[in-house]
């Protein structure tokens, strides 16, 4: 699900999907015979826990639709961006793949405006999707009462993730369950000399970690209204929200801007940091790097709020093989699937009748909160806004970084919300 928007070597990025497109010949058409015909499955899926995930897909997708031969078109490099310029080039220019990955939710409005993907509302009902999904999930999936994708997964990004014995060694005995009492905890850390009281990272780490705090100052309703027009950019709880999280800033690493997730999590396995705002794939990633000593919970103020993210596969207009992909979207709903990829990859069903048993620790607790926990959406992953949305978002904040603006970052969002938000 992670992903950063630099994309730092897209034409090789091209070079490997436009291969990978090249080599399915008998991709297109029915050729009336028994060979297996192809899938061309478009992901940034390429190492570490999301390509585990893929590879426990693909294996019970061979067993469902062993008819088809799956062929992977992912696009390593720049973890997402460089993926959606190569599809956004290859979509232009109407030679999708099958199948390709995109967040679920707002982020999918760009591709049905454009009339990239087809209408999957029947398959939801004939697969069963419909009730297997939590309504709230299906709704937010709907568009001008249409569906469009298929969800993989659930990921939450409102978490706050800790080194144990940092904390323990400063005398902080819990997580904080408010945003005041988290300032205090960074403060008890500074005067320990921790040397990063808050680990963080670029660009999208950076507005996952803005949204926390508009969660905690403006609650639910009111931040799930920034995305939908019914509340005000220019209020002054946003206000609020943006002071906050530039004090928040002040006890980060002063190099955040170039680091990725991955090193503002590398402070947390050192003990030069205390805590590291991130979505709970950091628990699977953790763990497969050995690391034990860490703890979790939702990120302080957001109480019940489960700002989620998923990862889903769409049938694009024009697949050359449709029949194909819809045996691979089968599978990515069902119970089957859905276990082999998440059981691998950290993440959690979107179906509601899994068994938490199935799952590691953190994804037990997880599967519980998105049962019984609030959704709020979220603009860097997708679900609460479109790409062009994102950009400018991200835009903003980056340039927040540098100069601490809070008016001028104020206004840019407004700006962005006025041009992108539904009306």
């Amino acid at each position: 699900m992670r992903y950063s928007k630099w994309a730092a070597v897209v034409a090789a990025g091209a070079a490997v999907a436009l291969a990978a497109s090249g080599c399915g010949g008998k991709t297109g058409g029915s050729s009336g015979g028994k060979a297996p015909k192809n899938v061309e499955v478009f992901t940034w899926w390429a190492d570490g826990g999301e390509l585990a995930g893929l590879n426990g897909l693909v294996a019970q997708f061979k067993t469902d639709c062993s008819q088809f031969t799956f062929v992977n078109g992912a696009v390593a490099g720049g973890a997402g961006a460089n993926a959606k310029q190569v599809l956004a080039s290859r979509l232009q220019q109407g030679q999708p793949p099958d199948t390709f990955q995109a967040h679920a939710g707002a982020e999918l409005t760009d591709y049905i405006n454009a009339g990239q993907v087809e209408d999957l509302s029947s398959e939801y009902k004939q697969w069963g999707l419909d009730t297997a999904f939590p309504k709230g999930l299906v709704d937010s999936l709907t568009v001008n009462g249409k569906i469009y994708s298929v969800p993989a997964n659930i990921h939450r990004a409102n978490v706050v993730w800790t080194n144990k014995t940092v904390l323990k060694n400063a005398g902080i005995n819990d997580i904080p369950k408010t945003l005041p009492d988290f300032f205090t905890a960074l403060d008890t850390l500074k005067s320990k000399g921790v040397q990063t009281p808050l680990a963080l990272g670029k660009d999208w780490t950076q507005e996952m970690l803005f949204e926390a705090v508009l969660i905690s100052d403006l609650g639910n309703d009111k931040f799930n209204g920034l995305w939908n027009g019914k509340t005000s950019w220019t209020g002054s709880d946003v206000t609020q929200g943006i002071n906050d999280y530039k004090k928040l800033l002040g006890y980060t690493n002063k190099d955040r801007d170039t680091f990725d997730w991955t090193d503002a999590e590398k402070l947390i396995m050192e003990r030069k940091a205390g805590f590291q705002p991130m979505g709970d794939w950091e628990a699977a990633d953790l763990d497969a790097k050995g690391f034990k000593d860490y703890g979790y919970a939702a990120f302080p103020g957001n109480g019940t709020a489960y700002q989620w993210l998923a990862d889903s596969f769409v049938l694009p207009k024009g697949a050359k093989n449709p029949e194909g992909t819809k045996c691979w979207l089968k599978t990515v709903g069902s119970a089957a699937g859905q276990k082999a990829f998440n059981t691998k990859k950290g993440s959690i069903p979107a179906r509601t009748d899994a068994s938490a048993t199935d799952y590691p620790v953190y994804q037990q607790s997880a599967i519980a909160d998105w049962k019984s926990g609030t959704a709020v959406p979220s603009c860097p992953h997708g679900s609460a806004c479109s790409q062009g949305w994102q950009g400018a978002v991200n835009s903003a904040m980056g340039k927040f970084s540098s100069d601490g603006d809070v008016s001028g970052l104020q206004k840019a969002l407004g700006t962005a919300a006025s041009q992108f938000a539904k009306k």
